[in-house]
C-alpha cells in the first residue's frame, strides 16, 4: 500500500513534524495531501480555532527560529512570513509516521528526520518501545531518524525544552 502524506507545509522538507490532530476546519479536516499555507493563513487558522493552534504554531516557530533563523529577525517574523509556506522547508503532517518496509541505507536515513510530537502520540503509533528513551520528555531512534518529543504547547515544550530538541535535531542531522 502507498503511503500519501497529509499535512501542512513542504513535502520536501527533510525534518518532517507528525501531530496527531488537524485544525477543525473543514478545508484542513478533508485534506488528502501536503497543502502549503498562504500568507496570513496561519492567523486565520488561529483566529478561527483559538489558543490550541495559536500555540502549537508559535511554538514550532519558536524551535525553527532557534534551529536555523535564516534571514528572520524574530521567531514571528518566520511564523508569519515563512511556517508552512511553499517552499518553506517546513512540514507539519497529520498522517502517521510509517515505520520503513525495507531497510533504509544510512545514507538516505540521514538526510530524513522524523519529529513525533507527544509520548501518548508515539505509542500509539507503537514508537515509543523502538526508542530509547534519554529522559521523561526525549527519545530517539538514531536508525529510523526518529525523535519524540513533547507535544507543541508552550507547558509541554518550554523555551529550555526547545534548546534541548534543537541539540538532538543537530545531533540526528550530522552526517555519518
Amino acid at each position: 500500500m502507498h503511503y500519501t502524506p497529509v499535512g501542512l507545509g513542504d513535502e520536501k522538507a527533510t525534518i518532517k513534524y507528525y501531530i496527531r490532530n488537524r485544525p477543525p476546519l473543514p478545508i484542513y479536516q478533508e485534506l488528502s495531501y501536503v497543502m502549503p499555507l498562504k500568507n496570513a493563513e496561519i492567523a486565520h487558522i488561529c483566529l478561527e480555532t483559538g489558543n490550541h493552534w495559536r500555540k502549537i504554531f508559535n511554538v514550532y516557530a519558536k524551535l525553527l527560529f532557534e534551529l536555523a533563523p535564516a534571514n528572520f529577525t524574530t521567531w514571528q517574523h518566520l511564523r508569519d512570513n515563512s511556517l508552512l509556506q511553499k517552499d518553506s522547508r517546513h512540514c507539519l503532517l497529520f498522517s502517521a509516521f510509517k515505520l520503513p518496509e525495507t531497510k533504509v541505507k544510512a545514507d538516505e536515513q540521514n538526510h530524513k528526520l522524523h519529529i513525533i510530537l507527544g509520548k501518548g502520540y508515539a505509542d500509539e503509533l507503537g514508537l515509543s518501545e523502538k526508542c530509547t528513551w534519554l529522559s521523561q520528555d526525549f527519545a530517539i531512534n538514531e536508525r529510523l531518524g526518529v525523535i519524540i518529543c513533547p507535544y507543541f504547547d508552550y507547558r509541554q515544550l518550554s523555551n529550555q525544552k526547545i534548546t534541548q530538541l534543537v541539540g538532538l535535531i543537530r545531533q540526528l542531522s550530522k552526517p555519518n
